[in-house]
């Protein structure tokens, strides 16, 4: 083999190899900048490009996902002069290569700082209370001020979270009695709700007890009343019985002796005992009538003869 040969070979192979070097494929989620002669010329996206040998490179490969960076403890001061430490997380993504690219020299530094001198301005208008209790406040206020500033970037600012709030330990150690004398007051309030709550069970449950009691009284004295009017109602009953036979028996005794036609003197004799049943020996004075009075003395003198024989 010739020299010609041999050169015509070896420019074969470095025309292969740089034509392969001038084939770029593109993964998803990735965007690259290409330059011609140290200008923009394009953008790629996804799939397969073919860029101009010698004069074409890739200036910039860009991630277009959604990324994190944390970024170290600030120092700021608050509204009432308390310098505590903040450190926060930046949640973005990029949306213009180009402008990424070409528009802040390093953009990660570029966030940092705005981050911190936004944050600074925020804290600035809080008092430390505000700030232990507004996060989510915060939080938005810096997002929407981060996201304004980098959309020149080509930067979308999608979230901002304070990670760690730290304030100084004189402070901290003032949180924790307040925290602790706080649990203790709510400790205490609990025991106390619970032994009112107690309270008002056992004065209700007394109230109820007094309440039955003095029901069940009263049923008992209803049905006593009850009873005993019962007991009247049949004891009156039964001397109404007892009047009613009496009459009765007496005016079946006038029916009998209306019946038989008893003559003047028995009529009188009868009168006569009533009289002596009357004054049954405590009456001093009886009044007999006249007709009486000689039927009285006729039935001495049938005595006397009696007596006599």
């Amino acid at each position: 083999m010739d020299t010609v040969a041999i050169i015509l070979i070896v420019f074969g192979i470095l025309v292969l190899l740089i034509l392969a070097s001038c084939v770029k494929i593109v993964p998803q989620a990735h965007a690259y900048i290409v330059e011609r002669l140290g200008g923009y010329q394009a953008t790629w996206d996804v799939g397969i490009h073919m860029k101009a040998p010698l004069i074409d490179k890739v200036a910039k490969k860009v991630l277009l996902k959604e990324q994190v960076v944390d970024f170290p403890p600030q120092p700021v001061i608050t509204k009432d002069n308390v310098t505590m430490k903040i450190d926060t997380v930046v949640f973005y993504q990029i949306t213009d290569p180009k402008l990424y690219t070409y528009g802040v020299e390093n953009p990660l530094m570029a966030i940092e700082n705005l981050t911190a001198t936004t944050l600074r301005n925020i804290i600035g208008d809080l008092e430390l209370d505000e700030t232990l209790t507004s996060r989510e406040i915060i939080n938005t206020k810096m997002r929407v001020s981060l996201d304004v500033a980098t959309d020149p970037w080509g930067i979308k600012v999608n979230r901002v979270e304070l990670k760690n709030i730290i304030p100084p330990a004189a402070i901290q150690d003032a949180m924790e009695k307040q925290m602790k004398a706080e649990r203790e007051r709510r400790e205490a309030i609990l025991i106390a709700e619970g032994e009112k709550r107690s309270a008002i069970l056992v004065a209700e449950g007394k109230k109820e007890s007094a309440i039955l009691e003095a029901e069940g009284e009263k049923q008992a004295a209803i049905l006593r009343a009850e009873a005993k009017k019962e007991a009247t109602i049949k004891e009156a009953e039964g001397q109404a019985e007892a009047i009613l036979a009496i009459q009765q028996a007496n005016a079946d005794g006038i029916r009998f002796l209306n019946e038989a036609d008893p003559q003047s003197a028995v009529i009188q004799l009868k009168s006569l005992e009533a009289f002596a049943k009357a004054a049954d020996g405590k009456a001093t004075k009886i009044i007999i009538p006249s007709e009486i009075q000689g039927l009285a003395g006729m039935v001495k003198s049938l005595t006397e003869v009696g007596k006599d024989e």
